[in-house]
């Protein structure tokens, strides 16, 4: 039976982390620790993970933490994760991006699901950085657990609808686990823990990320009561990037997510993260990416095309 070994644990992002890129909007896995064999990453998607046996430790930004049967973890995209497994240990990822749940959907329901998910981030990333959080109701635990085994099995047999019933799924998992993560925030403030500055920070850049006018450095000083030149020396030195790269690569990570697996057009997603204009977004894009937003769909869907063809063959 599933109890309190049903954690949700959510982080955030740290220096000298390589990353890892979903190469579809939904992936899912079953395999052992044995296999996780990579320093801990930083990931551009969402992840729910539950371990099916095995007991270990879990590094998660310079953090370690138990886990066991049962354990249960969401990732918000960026956050960092790793397993270091002290007795044999299976897991199963269920992996997703933004695309995944608006899809099939109306232009009205796909800005639901949007607005949706910015609040889980926001809930994770601002209430729940640094503690275990339980999954405290018997029945929410079997209910995590059925789900969980029914998005495998419609995962592995893909029969008719079988997208859409993950959609439906994976929305229920995530609400039941935001749900305690909420109820566990209200009741449990820890007013004599002091959260650190970078922290703060990297939480702030997260959720105004859509903000332009927010995200300059005069207005992060002044959020932070720093000056203008120390928050930038500040910044690097504890996450060896600077404060313009960190937030022009997340930036474009989530706008390259969007350009591959979303049916958005090229001014929507420009007005989505705060571009001026359909061309200043292009004219950015390109400086990064060394190919216009157009280009780069284009490129991709050759690309997922050719991979189709060679399956195939």
């Amino acid at each position: 039976m599933l109890k309190q070994e049903h954690l949700v644990v959510i982080f955030v992002h740290f220096k000298d982390m390589k990353s890892k890129h979903l190469r579809q909007p939904f992936e899912l896995c079953v395999s052992d620790m044995e296999h996780w064999n990579e320093r801990p990453l930083t990931y551009q998607f969402f992840e729910i993970v539950q371990i099916l046996e095995g007991e270990g430790t879990r590094v998660v930004n310079e953090n370690t933490f138990p886990y066991s049967k049962g354990s249960i973890f969401l990732f918000t995209p960026l956050d960092c994760r790793g397993f270091d497994s002290r007795t044999k240990t299976k897991y199963c990822s269920i992996r997703f991006s933004e695309a995944f749940l608006d899809k099939y959907k109306s232009r009205q329901e796909k800005e639901h699901v949007l607005q949706w998910l910015k609040q889980l981030e926001h809930i994770f990333t601002h209430h729940n950085r640094f503690e275990q959080v339980l999954i405290k109701h018997d029945g929410d635990c079997k209910q995590i657990q059925s789900l969980i085994k029914n998005i495998i099995e419609e995962y592995d047999h893909k029969r008719g609808y079988f997208e859409e019933n993950l959609q439906y799924l994976v929305t229920l998992v995530l609400n039941i686990i935001s749900r305690n993560v909420a109820q566990h925030t209200a009741s449990s403030v820890n007013s004599n823990y002091e959260e650190p500055l970078i922290n703060k920070i990297l939480v702030y850049l997260s959720q105004h990320i859509y903000y332009p006018d927010k995200l300059k450095i005069r207005h992060l000083a002044d959020q932070f009561n720093l000056s203008a030149n120390y928050i930038g020396e500040y910044f690097k030195k504890l996450t060896g990037d600077s404060l313009h790269c960190y937030i022009t690569q997340y930036k474009m990570n989530m706008i390259e997510n969007r350009l591959q697996y979303s049916d958005r057009s090229i001014g929507q997603i420009a007005d989505e993260f705060g571009f001026s204009d359909e061309s200043h977004f292009s004219r950015q894009f390109k400086k990064n990416k060394q190919l216009t937003p157009a280009d780069f769909r284009k490129q991709h869907k050759a690309n997922k095309v050719q991979a189709t063809t060679r399956t195939t063959k």
